[in-house]
C-alpha cells in the first residue's frame, strides 16, 4: 500500500507540475531570468484625510473591481458565509457584460459543448436565458449569447442577492467608490486598511452617467466635494479571524491592476521581451507601453428611415483610422450583425464572405467593438493610458494620497472622441483607411442610441467605462522552476508549431534550445540531456499543468496590437511590427494560484486580468469565462485561508513537495462546481486536438 501512495504521488507530481520546473531541475542555467522588480516600501501609511472618515466598514474580504471577476469573489464569498465589501467605480455590477458593454459571451465550441464552467457562470448563462427566453436574444454570429447591458447588471445583482442568502453571507455594495490610499504594515507584508472615495452627484446636479469618464474619473479621485459629485470617505478594516494568519483580504478585480500599481508589488505591463518562455514577443526589451488597445463600445439601432446624421467636429482627426480591415468583412450588415444584442425580429437569411447570418431589420440594436473602429491603440510613452510604474512616480500617484486612478485622462478623453466618430464613419462615411475607395457605402438608416434608459446607461451613448484587453499584471512569487517570480506564458498554452523555421532563425541557438525542450512533452529529459534533437522532439499537444490549478480557461491568443506612431489614428499608422505573430489558437488551460499571490503581501489575492501572465498568454487569459472562473478561485482562496487560518503563499510554498492543505482547497473547489482542470487532463493524454 505504500509504494502504491509512493507511486501515486510520483504520477500526481509529475502530471500536475510546470514543465519548465522539471527543465530547470534538470539544468539549473534554464532558469528564469529574475525579472526586474519594481521596489517595494517597507511600509506604507494613509495620508492625512482632509476629515475623519464618514463610515467605517468591517469586510472578512475587500474586492475591489465589479466585474465578472470580482463578481464571482463576491459570489463564492457569499457562499461561504463571509462578509464581503465590493466596489466599483461605475454603478453596474458586471464589467465587461455590462458597464464595459461588450454583452457578447467569448467561448470555445467545446467548453460551450460540453457547458464545463464555474457554477456561478453558468447560473449566469441560465438566467440570460431565462431573462429572454432564449440565450441570444440579440441573434448576433460572433457568440452563442448577445444581450443587453442594462440587464446584465441586474441579474447579477440578483445572483449576489440569492448567494448571500443561500451561504448565509453578508455582501456590502459600494458603488460609484474607488480605492484612494492603502495603509501597508510596517514590514510590508499586511494591507491593514484601506481608504475608499463614494460619489453622487448633489441636489441639482447632473444625474450619475451624465459625463464621460475622462469628464469625471479626476473628480471621482478626489476627496474635495465638487459641482458634480458629493463625496463620502470610507475606511475599509477587517473582521477579526483566528490565528496569526491574516485577517481578511484584499481581492484586486479591477480592470487594470490599481491595487497592485497601489501597493507598488512587482508587475509587468505590455510586451514581455522575447524568450524561450514568450519565443514569439515582437521585441528583444520589455515594452510598457505596447498593451493591447482598449474599446468605448457603443450601441446604434437600425431604423426604418433615414436618420440625420451630424459629424462630430473632431471626426476628420479620426477618420484616417477607421477600416473594415479585410474585404471579406467589408460588409456592413456583417458588421451590424456580428455583436447585435437586441433583434425582436427575425431578419431574412443572408451571407457573407463565408458567414451566415439573418438580416438587420429596423428595431435592431447592435454593439459595436472593432479593431479599426472605435479599438483604440496608443503605444507610445507619450499616449498609452494605463501608467507604468515610472510614469506614476513621475506624477505622484505613489506618493501618499496622490493615487488617481492611474490613466491618462487625455488618452481617455480621445478614445471617446474615436468611438463617436466611428459611429459616423459606420453609417456616413465613403473612405477607407485599408481597402481604399469604393468600398465604403453610407448607411443612414441607423441612428446612435443614448440616454439614462439605453442599452450603455449614459446620457452620452458610450459605455460607462471603456473595455479594458490588457492592463498591469503581477509577477508571482520565485517559485521552483522560476526563481525570478511565478508566470504563465506563451508556450504554456500556445498551439503554435515552433517547427517554423521563425523560431530556428530568429532566436539564438541556447534559447531556441530551451523552447524545443520546453514543448518536448515526454521527451523533454531526453532533448535535455541531448539524446534527442531540439527539432526532432515531437511537440506536446496540451497546454502545461499545473499542480497548484485553481480554474480554467479556454480562448484564442487574440490579439488587439498597439500602434507604431502617437497618435493612433494618425493617417497612415501602423500595428507595432511582429505583434500578431503571437496570436493563433491555444489549448484548454488553468489558472495556478500561484499566478494569484502577488510577492511581498500576503492578503492580497489578485483575479481577473491582472494575474501573472505573460502579454502573450493574457491575450487568451481575458474573457468572460476565465474572469469568472479566477473571481471564483479568489473567493473560494480567501474563504478557506480565513476558515484554516493560513495564508494563500503557505498552500503553495513547498511545491514541488506534497501540500495537503492546497489539495484540500482543489477538492473543495471541485466539489462546488468550480473545476481546475479539463476532462482527461494529464501528460499522458496528448489528445487535445478536439478541443477547438
Amino acid at each position: 500500500m505504500k509504494h502504491r501512495q509512493k507511486v501515486a504521488y510520483s504520477l500526481t507530481l509529475l502530471i500536475g507540475f510546470n514543465l519548465i520546473s522539471t527543465l530547470v531541475a534538470f539544468d539549473p542555467a534554464m532558469a528564469t531570468p529574475t525579472p526586474k522588480a519594481n521596489a517595494m516600501p517597507t511600509s506604507k501609511a494613509i495620508a492625512t484625510l482632509p476629515r475623519t472618515p464618514d463610515k467605517s466598514v468591517n469586510c472578512e474580504i475587500l474586492v475591489v473591481g465589479g466585474g465578472l471577476s470580482g463578481v464571482a469573489t463576491a459570489y463564492e464569498g457569499l457562499l461561504a458565509g463571509r462578509t464581503v465589501c465590493l466596489t466599483e467605480i461605475t454603478d453596474w455590477l458586471g464589467g465587461q457584460i455590462s458597464s464595459q458593454g461588450t454583452s457578447a459571451l467569448d467561448e470555445r465550441p467545446t467548453q460551450r459543448a460540453l457547458k464545463f464552467y464555474s457554477r456561478g457562470y453558468l447560473e449566469l448563462r441560465n438566467r440570460i436565458g431565462r431573462k429572454y427566453g432564449k440565450l441570444n436574444p440579440g441573434d448576433c454570429w460572433v457568440s452563442d449569447s448577445c444581450f443587453l447591458p442594462r440587464d446584465a447588471h441586474a441579474i447579477l445583482v440578483d445572483m449576489l442577492k440569492d448567494a448571500e442568502k443561500q451561504g448565509k453571507g453578508k455582501l456590502q455594495w459600494f458603488p460609484n467608490t474607488v480605492i484612494k490610499d492603502l495603509e501597508i504594515a510596517a514590514d510590508g507584508k499586511i494591507i491593514n486598511s484601506a481608504i475608499a472615495i463614494q460619489h453622487q452627484p448633489p441636489k441639482g446636479a447632473p444625474p450619475l452617467n451624465t459625463f464621460t469618464l475622462s469628464q469625471s474619473i479626476e473628480d471621482s479621485y478626489s476627496y474635495e466635494n465638487s459641482s458634480r459629485f458629493t463625496k463620502t470617505i470610507l475606511r475599509f478594516l477587517p473582521k477579526e479571524a483566528k490565528g496569526d494568519a491574516p485577517k481578511w483580504y484584499v481581492v484586486d478585480a479591477s480592470e487594470t491592476g490599481e491595487i497592485i500599481a497601489l501597493a507598488d508589488v512587482p508587475y509587468r505591463l505590455g510586451i514581455d521581451a522575447r524568450s524561450y518562455l514568450e519565443p514569439s514577443s515582437s521585441s528583444t526589451n520589455n515594452d510598457p507601453y505596447c498593451p493591447q488597445g482598449f474599446t468605448y463600445t457603443f450601441a446604434m439601432e437600425a431604423t426604418k428611415e433615414p436618420q440625420p446624421q451630424t459629424m462630430p467636429p473632431f471626426y476628420l482627426q479620426y477618420a484616417p483610422y477607421f477600416s473594415y480591415e479585410l474585404t471579406r468583412l467589408a460588409n456592413f450588415d456583417l458588421v451590424f450583425t456580428y455583436r447585435r444584442i437586441w433583434s425582436p425580429n427575425k431578419g431574412k437569411p443572408a451571407k457573407f464572405g463565408g458567414v451566415s447570418f439573418t438580416a438587420a431589420t429596423p428595431g435592431d440594436i447592435s454593439m459595436q467593438n472593432w479593431t479599426w473602429g472605435n479599438d483604440y491603440r496608443p503605444g507610445t510613452a507619450k499616449d498609452n493610458l494605463v501608467y507604468s510604474r515610472q510614469q506614476l512616480q513621475g506624477t505622484g500617484q505613489l506618493q501618499p494620497g496622490g493615487w488617481m486612478g492611474g490613466l491618462r485622462t487625455e488618452t481617455l478623453r480621445k478614445a471617446e472622441e474615436n468611438a463617436l466618430s466611428f459611429y459616423y464613419w459606420l453609417v456616413a462615411g465613403t473612405t477607407d483607411s485599408k481597402l481604399g475607395e469604393g468600398i465604403k457605402q453610407q448607411q443612414t438608416n441607423n441612428r446612435f442610441v443614448s440616454g439614462l434608459n439605453s442599452p450603455m446607461g449614459t446620457v452620452h451613448g458610450l459605455s460607462k467605462y471603456p473595455y479594458m484587453r490588457e492592463g498591469r499584471r503581477i509577477i508571482g512569487r520565485p517559485s521552483w522552476g522560476q526563481p525570478g517570480g511565478f508566470g504563465i506564458w506563451e508556450i504554456d498554452i500556445s498551439r503554435r508549431d515552433y517547427n517554423d523555421q521563425y523560431y530556428s532563425k530568429t532566436l539564438p541557438e541556447d534559447m531556441y534550445r530551451r523552447l524545443r525542450a520546453a514543448v518536448a512533452g515526454l521527451e523533454a529529459i531526453s532533448v535535455i540531456d541531448g539524446k534527442v534533437p531540439p527539432d526532432k522532439a515531437m511537440r506536446r499537444t496540451r497546454s502545461t499543468i499545473f499542480p497548484d490549478a485553481v480554474g480554467i480557461g479556454h480562448y484564442a491568443i487574440d490579439f488587439h496590437p498597439c500602434m507604431v506612431n502617437s497618435p493612433p489614428e494618425a493617417p497612415g499608422n501602423t500595428e507595432r511590427p511582429g505583434e500578431r505573430r503571437g496570436a493563433g489558437q491555444a489549448y484548454p488551460f488553468q489558472i495556478a494560484l500561484r499566478a494569484m499571490i502577488p510577492q511581498k503581501i500576503d492578503n492580497l489575492l489578485v483575479g481577473g486580468k491582472s494575474i501573472a501572465t505573460s502579454h502573450i498568454a493574457a491575450a487568451a487569459y481575458r474573457v468572460h469565462s476565465f474572469e469568472w472562473s479566477s473571481g471564483a478561485a479568489a473567493g473560494t482562496v480567501a474563504s478557506f485561508a480565513i476558515k484554516n487560518a493560513i495564508a494563500p503563499y503557505q498552500l503553495v510554498d513547498n511545491l514541488p513537495k506534497q501540500e495537503p492543505q492546497l489539495e484540500a482547497l482543489k477538492r473543495l473547489l471541485q466539489q462546488n462546481g468550480n473545476p481546475t482542470a479539463f476532462p482527461d487532463t494529464s501528460i499522458f493524454n496528448e489528445n487535445w486536438d478536439n478541443w477547438r
